[in-house]
């Protein structure tokens, strides 16, 4: 039997600039676009949406810079402001280029901490969700209170892929179904068992969703992903449950204590 296609549903919203009712704004958002939910569809949120509602907004000018932070914006040409929060908030610091600091925080290894200054008034910046996992929950029980559905929630974000132009869609964090897919063990085409792949099915639909959301001046914080295939479940996701240790990271490890002596290179030109 065929599966059904996968479709992708967005939602426009009004922009926000000061804490709000993110639930409120979201039902009425799905019903100004017709969108009516179903069992196993998963709802895409705009992370920084989130954060918004939940008055993560910042602004530069009462942040008060540590001479650790004023070291590192001069090392990597930052606002000295923007600096302190990216100290503040990452989890790991592992270096940077000018303009950014490449950090690790709540899970994912992107850049400044995931500290956004886009999409919100000059003079401002937008930190993640305090636990976007407990969000994403959140999420998830307001719908089944309201609808009697179970439904799987997305707090998407976006990030640069490692030797790629251009950014894609990465899930910041999941609720209400499984956001991993183990193939390992699994025959392929040829009836070879699989070794290692383990589909980032939560990631996937982030992508998906992020093609109908954009990332400039849509206002579309919110999209409905429906025929994804996902397994609903009641367990609670958290971090442990997708991320990996920052040096058990191929990319991360390999440019550390992995990487090649410049004696030892063989390039070719």
């Amino acid at each position: 039997m065929p599966h059904e296609p996968l479709m992708v549903y967005p939602a426009a919203a009004p922009v926000q600039q000061s804490v709000f009712d993110l639930y409120q704004v979201m039902f009425e958002s799905l019903s100004a676009a017709t969108i009516d939910l179903r069992e196993g569809d998963v709802i895409a949120v705009s992370s920084k949406y989130a954060a918004i509602s939940e008055g993560r907004i910042v602004t530069l000018d009462d942040v008060v810079v540590t001479p650790e932070a004023a070291a590192l914006a001069e090392r990597y040409r930052m606002n000295p402001r923007i600096a302190q929060l990216v100290v503040s908030e990452a989890d790991h610091l592992f270096g940077g280029i000018p303009g950014f600091m490449l950090t690790h925080k709540d899970g994912i290894i992107s850049p400044n901490a995931g500290i956004d200054r886009s999409n919100i008034p000059n003079g401002y910046a937008v930190l993640f969700p305090v636990d976007p996992y407990a969000t994403a929950r959140n999420i998830v029980a307001e719908v089944q209170a309201r609808t009697g559905l179970r439904v799987g929630v997305i707090l998407t974000d976006s990030w640069l892929m490692p030797g790629r132009l251009g950014t894609t869609g990465v899930a910041l964090a999941t609720a209400g179904f499984r956001p991993l897919q183990d193939e390992r063990g699994k025959a392929d085409l040829f009836g070879n068992p699989m070794q290692v792949t383990v589909r980032g099915v939560a990631d996937q639909i982030c992508a998906a969703a992020q093609l109908v959301m954009g990332e400039r001046d849509e206002a579309t914080p919110f999209a409905v992903v429906r025929n994804a295939g996902i397994v609903i479940t009641n367990d609670i996701i958290t971090v442990a449950d997708v991320g990996i240790d920052w040096r058990q990271c191929i990319y991360v490890e390999s440019l550390t204590d992995g990487l090649l002596e410049s004696s030892r290179l063989n390039l070719r030109t």
